[in-house]
């Protein structure tokens, strides 16, 4: 499981990166678990260099015998490669039915009905993901096949995805469209009081601040200093501490971007490791926020260097179906998340620059200028959802 979850947190900020470079001074939002999850159901029916390509960005290929799927018995699915199947543990170990949150990822692809796909794929992707293909009638009924994604999207996450796609964004030529969102609601272990919440002002980058709520509480949680650059990491958990949110604070000289220069696999790590994090008593005030952000992918995707499975004529998606011209149109995400008093409601250096300082009684972390921040599952360290929060 280990290589899978660092697979999550190389591709995550593989992708954060890009959303950042491309949405300067933007928050952003998004669900590297789901995008994982959705394209490794494409990775499944890929082939030749189709697959290499989407191995590569979803940094696979250094999991040894990951995928390959030979597929000799069409009653196994396991010998679609471990990859698969490890997914398959993963997410049931981080939705339990028993845990205090919900967690719901929606997955389909829907193809065109003038296609014949593999009944060997559509079993072994109902089966590892949980996930159908659906046919449906693009050319013929382009706005009624929007309109029924838009409405399975909206029941799968409690009516918080509306409208995933717009009028007219769904093409009468396209072939397979891969749909993807994520629904999230956690309680905190520690609510915060809502006669607590004051306004108060929030620095955004560029000199100007906006008033937002602003929520407190004094109690006691995990937090590092980082020296270099100089910042805070607070971690706080959703009830059962099965889950937990951390956020990346910058401090005193240092500002976000400083961050996000120097954030990679490593570094990360490093920041957020709990032996770094010395649990004690924090004043802790942050702001009250909802996010929804809508991101169509394919550009992204393509400059990560999964190229060819969006090209009608060199994508090799053979293993979903044995037509010629088979390829992705479009990759949609949406996330949606709602940080409040009661929890979260969401929907889509070397070491030794890690100080351990004589510590005053009790911290401060005021969150009142822009911060990353991240909902993790603890026990298998994957990343959920990770954020930017430029201007709440």
């Amino acid at each position: 499981m280990g290589s899978l979850s660092t697979a999550n947190v190389e591709f995550c900020l593989d992708v954060f990166k890009e959303l950042n470079s491309n949405n300067v001074g933007d928050n952003i939002f998004f669900s590297p678990l789901s995008l994982l999850y959705a394209l490794s159901m494409v990775l499944l029916g890929a082939r030749g260099n189709s697959a290499e390509q989407v191995e590569k960005v979803l940094h696979f290929s250094n999991i040894v015998e990951s995928v390959k799927p030979e597929f000799k018995d069409s009653s196994k699915c396991s010998q679609a490669g471990r990859i698969h199947s490890d997914f398959g543990v993963l997410f049931s170990q981080i939705n339990q039915a028993d845990s205090n949150y919900t967690l719901s990822i929606a997955n389909r692809l829907y193809g065109t009905k003038t296609m014949a796909f593999h009944q060997q794929y559509l079993s072994c992707s109902e089966k590892l993901y949980q996930a159908r293909l659906q046919t449906v009638d693009f050319e013929q009924s382009t706005e009624e096949t929007r309109k029924t994604i838009n409405a399975w999207v909206e029941s799968k996450t409690n009516g918080k995805v509306t409208n995933l796609f717009g009028k007219g964004t769904i093409d009468p030529s396209s072939v397979m469209v891969l749909v993807n969102a994520i629904y999230f609601k956690g309680q905190w272990q520690n609510k915060f009081q809502e006669r607590e919440t004051v306004k108060t002002s929030f620095q955004l980058s560029e000199g100007k601040s906006i008033i937002v709520e602003m929520m407190y509480q004094t109690g006691m949680f995990k937090l590092a200093f980082i020296e270099e650059p100089q910042m805070q990491v607070l971690e706080l958990p959703y009830v059962n501490n099965k889950l937990s949110m951390i956020i990346l604070l910058p401090e005193g000289t240092a500002n976000l971007e400083q961050v996000e220069k120097q954030l990679n696999v490593r570094t990360f790590h490093e920041w957020t490791s709990s032996s770094n994090m010395m649990e004690r008593e924090v004043e802790v005030h942050i702001p009250r926020f909802k996010l929804e952000i809508k991101y169509e992918l394919n550009s992204l995707l393509k400059s990560l260097g999964m190229t060819d499975v969006f090209n009608q004529i060199k994508a090799d998606l053979s293993g979903i179906s044995p037509a010629k011209g088979l390829y992705l149109s479009k990759v949609i995400h949406k996330s949606y998340v709602d940080v409040n008093e009661e929890g979260t409601e969401a929907a889509a250096a070397a070491g030794d620059s890690i100080a351990v300082k004589r510590l005053p009684l009790r911290a401060r972390f005021l969150a009142n200028h822009p911060f990353l921040f991240f909902i993790r599952h603890i026990h298998t360290n994957t990343i959920l959802f990770f954020g930017k929060l430029a201007s709440p």
